[in-house]
């Protein structure tokens, strides 16, 4: 269902109610961080940032349509890579990818946990470690790219060697992130 600005507004701010902060909601609603700050201000249209919302829900909600974009993205994978040792996955929406990837690929799955407004976060210590391994990271978007460059800057800090980086969809014209490839299986930018 396409929602519109005075709709997606209401809910920024229902969410912002609830104690979602503005990474959690762009999650939730597949818009960049930009655009939820834009919302949740109220300023005027011609502030509107250029963005694009991608509704994935179709696929969501069932694991047999996550498990066939993950073969496509493990099917990216082998076709860019040797080897990799662990696919790891971007919370909240990377990591049904990655538990389909790394069912495919037989490797580890890590989830970085993206926990503030600037794309900060941590890797969850109860799942794969990626000290001394080639990693790959996964994703439902890129919008702005900065949630990604700081799951790489982190996955560098322990050690890991990012190889690849694959999101569903990619609403940049980048080809990849801090210097580590992108591979996106739809790319969505405004002409």
């Amino acid at each position: 269902m396409s929602l519109s600005i005075d709709e997606l507004r209401e809910k920024v701010n229902e969410m912002r109610s609830r104690g979602l902060n503005i990474q959690q909601i762009g999650d939730e609603l597949s818009i960049s961080q930009r655009t939820v700050r834009w919302l949740a201000t109220g300023a005027p249209a011609e502030e509107q940032p250029d963005d694009v919302r991608i509704g994935w829900r179709t696929i969501g909600v069932r694991p047999s349509r996550i498990n066939a974009i993950g073969t496509i993205m493990a099917d990216i994978v082998v076709e860019e890579l040797e080897h990799v040792d662990t696919v790891v996955g971007i919370s909240l929406n990377g990591i049904l990818f990655a538990n389909s990837i790394g069912d495919q690929l037989d490797i580890d799955v890590a989830i970085f946990r993206s926990v503030d407004e600037e794309g900060g976060g941590h890797l969850s210590n109860k799942y794969g470690h990626v000290a001394g391994r080639t990693v790959i990271v996964v994703d439902d978007l890129l919008s702005t790219g900065e949630t990604m460059r700081r799951t790489i800057e982190t996955l560098e800090r322990e050690g890991a060697n990012v190889a690849l980086c694959v999101v569903l969809v990619n609403k940049t014209e980048d080809n990849e992130v801090s210097g580590v490839p992108l591979r996106g299986l739809i790319r969505a930018v405004r002409v």
